[in-house]
């Protein structure tokens, strides 16, 4: 997820979004006489592929095509489609659902995609058709054209990040919020995987409360979970982007890589989403099971905030008072645990206002 201030990030979207387009073609044009095979040629961005792991899985997304159902993005004619319907050659070229199916080795998440070369957002896809899919599917796009980030703020999302959006559903309210750090946490440990499976130089993503991923002291990545409540349930879209191959504005995993490794590997978005699920299953198990608990040391050591002293603003009638606070760790509801240099533990929550979280921290004084 690339932050849509810089205006080259915004002309880069644009020339890639030309690009994808100058390839277009109607629906007309590529559908065969029987209507079920797509050969020799480019492909459409207004496409959506349908994919499972297994029979089952394919199945399922047979029946999502024929139900018709889907809630598709606006301001736009998208087309359904299966994977088997595509030409291999074109795929190649693209997403490697194949790749990403043949290293998958979950029994729930990201048996089911949904791939697009072009959205708005994969975060729409799997909110608006939340009940119409199976728990863990992902939608994956090449490129998002509305992105979204925390309190609305929106994001460019070009060619070179993985983009996805995956549903999970979660019966107890009060750790809903501390689902958003498996995710980061996932993504981690699924970068480490795939360094030390190829012998690779360790790549040290790290955790910026709450929601952000840096690497060499640049964001890298960001997670978006939304949740409903429905039936007794909590329905919860995450959201996950993660810049894979562009240098610019900040870094990526590909250029840490070139100046640690002379090797040939490069990070594939396919691997990382598949390690991403099988390291994230894992981790989600722990986490309804047992509490997150059982992974808040792995937490704690992969974030950038032990022993960090922030300064949190109180007001005191008409005056400002300001409390430097060292982090300690997480409480229980997963906002930050403090000490003040007076040894009163507090809870750090944000203001709601500032962009960074770290800036307008409220303090609440724990007995």
């Amino acid at each position: 997820m690339l932050l849509r201030n810089p205006s080259w990030t915004a002309s880069l979207l644009s020339a890639t979004t030309r690009r994808l387009y100058n390839h277009r073609f109607s629906t007309s044009s590529f559908m065969a006489s029987s209507g079920s095979v797509f050969k020799g040629y480019a492909l459409d961005c207004s496409l959506l592929v349908l994919c499972g792991k297994s029979l089952a899985e394919n199945e399922t997304a047979k029946a999502i095509k024929t139900s018709n159902t889907l809630k598709l993005p606006e301001n736009g004619e998208y087309s359904l489609v299966l994977h088997s319907q595509l030409d291999k050659a074109v795929m190649q070229r693209s997403f490697k659902i194949h790749s990403f199916m043949d290293s998958l080795s979950t029994n729930q998440f990201g048996r089911l995609l949904i791939w697009s070369p072009q959205l708005t957002s994969t975060q729409d896809i799997v909110s608006q058709n939340f009940c119409e899919l199976p728990i863990g599917s992902v939608c994956v796009a090449d490129v998002q054209t509305k992105g979204r980030g925390r309190s609305k703020n929106v994001w460019e999302s070009p060619s070179g990040c993985l983009m996805f959006s995956f549903t999970l559903q979660m019966e107890d309210g009060r750790v809903v919020p501390l689902v958003q750090y498996v995710v980061s946490l996932a993504i981690t440990e699924a970068v480490k995987d795939i360094c030390y499976k190829n012998g690779l130089p360790s790549i040290d993503v790290k955790i910026k409360w709450p929601n952000d991923l840096y690497l060499n002291g640049s964001k890298v990545g960001g997670i978006l979970c939304t949740s409903t409540y429905k039936s007794k349930k909590f329905n919860v879209s995450a959201g996950i982007g993660l810049n894979v191959i562009n240098e610019k504005p900040t870094t990526s995993l590909n250029t840490v890589l070139k100046e640690l490794s002379t090797g040939a590997y490069q990070f594939q978005r396919e691997d990382i989403l598949a390690a991403f699920f099988n390291k994230f299953e894992e981790f989600y198990g722990l986490f309804v099971n047992q509490g997150f608990q059982t992974l808040e040391e792995l937490y704690i050591k992969t974030w950038l905030h032990s022993g960090q002293r922030v300064v949190v603003q109180e007001k005191n009638g008409d005056k400002v008072i300001e409390h430097v606070v060292t982090i300690q760790g997480l409480t229980s509801s997963g906002y930050l645990l403090a000490v003040g240099d007076d040894n009163q533990m507090c809870e750090l929550h944000p203001d709601g206002n500032s962009f960074d979280f770290f800036k307008g921290l409220v303090r609440r004084k724990l007995d």
